[in-house]
């Protein structure tokens, strides 16, 4: 979703994210292993975030909420959909502007600037980026399934398809609603070929979100 913006995917690389292994810096054991090496590639990542800006797609997107009441859940970790103008959206895998106490989850707080070893919330605790590292809980999971369930249109937009849990939210759509999916290399996983209704747009978010708003206002 967010690649045209200039924001790179590990999945893109064989699992490589900016040239380090995701396991690296997006693990628990990467970070127990080397907090100054995580701690610093998300601190370039929140400074290109900053760099960067929405594209077409997320536009799209925001603007579907003069139609329609939209929902966006997103793996993303960036802000774009929100500075997009999209009101509504829900973070499954965490965001980078924001960070927490590694000894109470719930203290979350905006951050914007480096994070850096020895910056400690009030108890005292080491902070870390408020995002959510593979082999961790998807607090958000429960919710987004459920805007899932109820939604009369699904689409996804974007994404590998690879990512579990948040691959599996489609098989909570009613069986009867459309569904679309938009990628440049869709992949043709169980969860797109088992849904009904289910129309693949080959094309990037930008042209794909294009075209299914056409669809859709028509």
């Amino acid at each position: 979703m967010s690649a045209e913006s200039g924001i790179k995917t590990f999945r893109d690389a064989d699992g490589l994210w900016e040239g380090h292994d995701v396991m690296e810096v997006a693990s628990p054991e990467g970070f127990a292993k080397d907090p100054a090496l995580v701690l610093d590639f998300y601190n370039q990542r929140r400074r290109q975030l900053l760099e960067v800006v929405p594209n077409a797609g997320h536009t799209s997107i925001a603007k579907l909420e003069k139609n329609f009441a939209v929902d966006v859940v997103t793996q993303n970790v960036d802000d774009l959909h929100e500075r997009a103008g999209s009101s509504k959206v829900l973070h499954l895998h965490g965001e980078l502007l924001k960070v927490r106490s590694t000894g109470n989850s719930g203290d979350v707080q905006v951050w914007k600037k480096d994070l850096n070893l020895g910056d400690v919330c009030a108890l005292g605790h080491q902070i870390r980026p408020h995002i959510v590292w593979f082999g961790e809980a998807v607090p958000a999971l429960e919710t987004a399934a459920a805007l899932v369930a109820q939604a009369d249109i699904v689409v996804i937009v974007g994404t590998s398809m690879q990512v579990y849990p948040a691959a599996s939210l489609i098989s909570y759509a009613q069986r009867s609603i459309p569904k679309y999916y938009i990628d440049p290399k869709p992949k043709i996983s169980y969860e797109i070929t088992t849904a009904l209704n289910m129309e693949i747009i080959e094309a990037t978010a930008t042209d794909g979100m294009q075209l299914l708003t056409e669809k859709l206002l028509s």
